[in-house]
This record gives C-alpha cells, sequence and structure tokens, in this order.
C-alpha cells in the first residue's frame, strides 16, 4: 500500500475590482460572529477542475452555524452563477446591489483576494478540498456537479462535525438553537 499526502493546490487570481464601481463598505470588519442564523453570511467562488473544464462553485455560508445556505455551480464566472439565495447578479455589480436592496440584505465588502476577509469560505472550500476534490476526479463537469452536492447537502450541512461548534454539524446547531429559542 502506498501513502499519499494531499497537498493544497495553487490558487490563481479570478477577482478583479472595476476601477471606476462605487465601493461596498464593510459592515463585517472581520467579525466574523452571529448570536443566531441568518444574520451574518459570507460568500465567496472558487473553481474545480474537471476534464471538460473548470467548474465553477459560488457558495453563502452562515456564519453562526456555517451551514452551506445557498451553492450554484456554472462553467464561467458570469452574473447568472451567483443567483442563489439572491437572485442574478455579481458580487459589486449593479443587479446585485437592486436584489439585496429589495429582499432587505445588506451588501459588504472586504479587501479584493485578501483570504482573512473571507476565512471562513475560504475553510469551507478547504474542507471540499481535502475531503472531496483531492480524492476524485471529474471526467465531466455534470459528474462533479453530482459529487458536489452530494458533498454539501448529504455529508457537510447534515453530518460534518465542527469544533467551533462543539463537535457537532451545521444543520444539528441550528436545531439546538431553535429548540431553545
Amino acid at each position: 500500500m502506498v501513502l499519499w499526502g494531499v497537498t493544497r493546490r495553487r490558487g490563481g487570481t479570478t477577482t478583479q475590482r472595476d476601477a471606476d464601481a462605487q465601493r461596498i463598505p464593510d459592515l463585517v470588519e472581520r467579525s466574523f460572529t452571529a448570536d443566531a442564523p441568518d444574520r451574518l453570511w459570507v460568500a465567496d467562488i472558487t473553481y474545480i477542475p474537471t476534464w471538460a473544464g473548470f467548474l465553477y462553485l459560488a457558495v453563502v455560508l452562515d456564519v453562526y452555524s456555517r451551514r452551506i445556505v445557498g451553492w450554484t455551480m456554472e462553467n464561467h464566472l458570469n452574473t447568472v452563477l451567483l443567483r442563489r439565495p439572491l437572485e442574478p447578479g455579481q458580487y459589486t455589480s449593479i443587479q446585485f446591489g437592486l436584489r439585496c436592496k429589495a429582499v432587505g440584505v445588506r451588501p459588504s465588502t472586504g479587501s479584493v483576494g485578501d483570504c482573512y476577509d473571507n476565512a471562513m469560505c475560504e475553510s469551507f472550500f478547504a474542507s471540499l478540498e481535502c475531503e472531496l476534490l483531492q480524492k476524485s476526479r471529474f471526467r465531466t463537469r455534470a459528474d462533479a456537479k453530482m459529487a458536489i452536492f452530494d458533498y454539501i447537502e448529504a455529508w457537510y450541512n447534515p453530518k460534518r462535525r465542527h469544533s467551533a461548534l462543539g463537535r457537532i454539524s451545521p444543520i444539528n446547531y441550528e436545531r439546538r438553537y431553535y429548540a431553545a429559542a
């Protein structure tokens, strides 16, 4: 039997700020705490390599429970990728800002390309990579989509234990909150 260590893949630059765009304020200022579900979400995008090309995964993570509350995948980084849970719109686009306003969400952005401003999403992506992507090679984007769906909905949200949550899963952590409320 041969043992292979898991290594992190090298990152590339995928986010570029439009110099002419109005800056969205940083309302969070790296204070990633919430006293209840659905009070503070963080979001990010990563890419998944497949034999057919990259698949881009956008996620929205609830800071309180670490639960992935919204996610979508596309083979491009166009506006439509970010439709869940806030409908079409890129993170700093006019469409995104209008949709946030319509549903009562206050958008906040940290600095571009700074992993510390989005450490929770980066941590989720690191778990995804170590627990799924390093063990799998996807022939098609459809194969990757099915595996990622299974990872998020059948493993990460309902079963994966988190040390920050007292070694229980995100869904069970939220259940405890609602049972006590």
